[in-house]
């Protein structure tokens, strides 16, 4: 497959990285990236699964072993079940331009892994059709898993709420349907809109589904994880792997 890869997109591919894991490694350029990933999706025996999408922040990396510079990269790990074999696309981006193209068209399941990126790193993604944040609240400031991030409360100002900050999280609160990608009328006739939760039992914390009803039709609903990020891999930055057991 890296052979037809490099046949097809000569251009597209920059670096062959050799792994410790023999799992293939191939940083690609930005703008080939969709038309890559179509193309391992459409092979014989493809590679049909976008096991894993997420970014690295290469800011402080100090080994790079010939590899393209980079301040951030997005890496994208995908699976063939039919061939039994993982394959990994990373694409190095620098500081002052951190975006990538939506790959959702090719893998829908890219729609929450893009927006965990642009949550915990600020890495903006192109054409994605709802580009907010999925872990953290509407309200945050910066993004958690950049390295020049703060990881300790005292690193931070001491909290104060005022009251025009108290005003801001309460309408932050407020429901729009809009920000939930949902229309409020359809020919004239206004949705009705519904809470299903928030759920504990089945959900390790608050699992939250919107409804968006025509009656007793359901028209679309859209989950909300809540805010699940207890900052474990933020904790992990700065301690031994013995260390980090507890969390």
């Amino acid at each position: 497959m890296i052979e037809a890869l490099l046949e097809q997109f000569r251009e597209g591919v920059r670096h062959v990285q050799q792994t410790r894991t023999g799992m293939p490694v191939l940083w690609v350029r930005r703008d080939s990236l969709t038309d890559i990933l179509q193309f391992l999706k459409s092979q014989p025996s493809p590679f049909s699964m976008l096991y894993d999408l997420s970014a690295v922040d290469e800011r402080l990396r100090s080994h790079r072993e010939h590899l393209p510079p980079a301040d951030f990269t997005v890496f994208y790990h995908l699976l063939s079940v039919e061939r039994n074999e993982d394959l990994m696309l990373k694409v190095a981006l620098t500081e002052d331009d951190l975006r990538v193209p939506s790959v959702a068209p090719v893998f829908a399941n890219a729609n929450w892994y893009e927006r965990e990126i642009w949550d915990m790193f600020g890495i903006g993604v192109t054409g994605h059709p709802h580009l907010q944040r999925i872990l953290m609240p509407p309200t945050w400031t910066g993004h958690p898993l950049r390295k020049d991030y703060p990881a300790r409360a005292t690193e931070f100002d001491p909290y104060t709420l005022t009251v025009a900050g108290q005003d801001t999280e309460q309408e932050a609160m407020r429901f729009r349907p809009e920000a939930w990608g949902m229309a409020r009328e359809r020919d004239g006739v206004e949705f009705m809109f519904l809470n299903l939760g928030p759920n504990h039992p089945s959900a390790h914390g608050a699992f939250r589904v919107v409804l968006q009803l025509d009656g007793e039709e359901i028209v679309d609903c859209v989950p909300d994880i809540g805010y699940h990020h207890r900052g474990a891999e933020k904790m992990a930055e700065r301690q031994s792997w013995h260390s980090f057991i507890p969390y």
